[in-house]
């Protein structure tokens, strides 16, 4: 059980994300009233801030982690009539929209804060971080699944070495991998500390002296594994964007290249039309990108909140019909 763990949390980005959300907001809701999905609620500050701006906006929060769910409602509790929970992951996102948008609240805007959360890596009970002794849990929805610690017990040399490869970017995945195997075969491989030390076996000495904790690739593939990370994410984008209003708004927030190019890859495909044999079957203009490429955090940013270093942010936008943005 998570033991006791005063969070601190720092929305990263957060007063940008804001304003590209109230652009679906403006051009959507009627007086103000929409609704905004934040797909990822963590521990709520994203939504903390679009409740305060957007008095008029209707909330549904996300997220698969019950503990996060209950901290977020907590505090938001001052906007309970404005502001619903749903413990889900965010591929449910267009079952979400239908249940809670309406003509009244169209859905104006979606918000996803990828990763893992600020209350997870804190929490060192939940065994995402390897600078902290816990056990290899890292499931990010603790009622249901297997853990870090199950994988590396059932999985092959081959299977882990996939993983590693495949979505730690690892470059000694193989060895990594057969180095859990030997060890495993002693005992079982169950704490974040002994984790680190296999990885530190395994790799060559010049790796282990540059880049940072040898263990960092690792402990990603893994976490990215037993919570299915990307493949959830690549099946919420499209919904997401099929769910959206005309003239709504869809903002991700990524913090590692996989996360990232998947973002990329599905709003390039969003603003090019669909063709076959040089025949367009989509319209080009259905969405457009709020922001050329990705936008980074600035430097103060960085300096006060080490996470935002990382970041990558996308916006997209759905557009209103001709006759509808001319108002006919």
């Amino acid at each position: 059980m998570s033991q006791s763990v005063n969070f601190t949390h720092q929305p990263v980005l957060a007063e940008r994300c804001i304003a590209l959300l109230g652009q679906g907001i403006k051009q959507v809701g009627t007086e103000g009233c929409a609704l905004v999905i934040d797909a990822t609620l963590g521990l709520g500050g994203h939504s903390e801030l679009i409740l305060q701006t957007y008095p008029q906006v209707r909330l549904v929060g996300i997220d698969r982690d019950k503990q996060a769910l209950a901290r977020a409602s907590k505090r938001l509790r001052e906007h309970s009539a404005r502001f619903t929970a749903v413990h889900a992951t965010y591929d449910a996102i267009d079952q979400v929209a239908a249940a809670y948008s309406s003509e009244e609240y169209p859905l104006a805007g979606v918000l996803m804060d990828l990763g893992v959360s600020s209350m997870q890596l804190d929490d060192t009970a939940r065994g995402f971080s390897y600078s902290r002794e816990a056990d290899l849990d890292m499931r990010m929805d603790q009622s249901s699944g297997k853990t870090a610690a199950d994988l590396l017990a059932e999985l092959s040399s081959l299977q882990l070495a996939e993983i590693l490869r495949k979505w730690g970017e690892e470059r000694f995945a193989s060895r990594i991998a057969r180095e859990i195997v030997n060890v495993r075969e002693k005992k079982p491989v169950t704490s974040s500390a002994q984790l680190v030390e296999i990885v530190r076996a395994a790799i060559p000495a010049p790796a282990r002296r540059s880049g940072g904790n040898p263990a960092k690739r690792t402990f990603q593939a893994l976490r990215i594994a037993v919570n299915q990370e990307l493949s959830i994410l690549g099946d919420a984008l499209p919904k997401a964007l099929q769910v959206l209003a005309p003239g709504g708004v869809l903002v991700v927030e990524a913090y590692q290249s996989l996360e990232d190019r998947i973002v990329k890859r599905a709003f390039q495909q969003a603003v090019a039309p669909a063709t076959l044999d040089g025949i367009p079957l989509t319209d080009p203009k259905t969405f457009q990108l709020l922001i050329n490429g990705a936008e980074k955090a600035g430097e103060a940013e960085m300096e006060n909140n080490p996470r935002a270093a990382s970041v990558r942010l996308r916006a997209i936008s759905k557009l209103k019909a001709e006759a509808e943005r001319n108002g006919e």
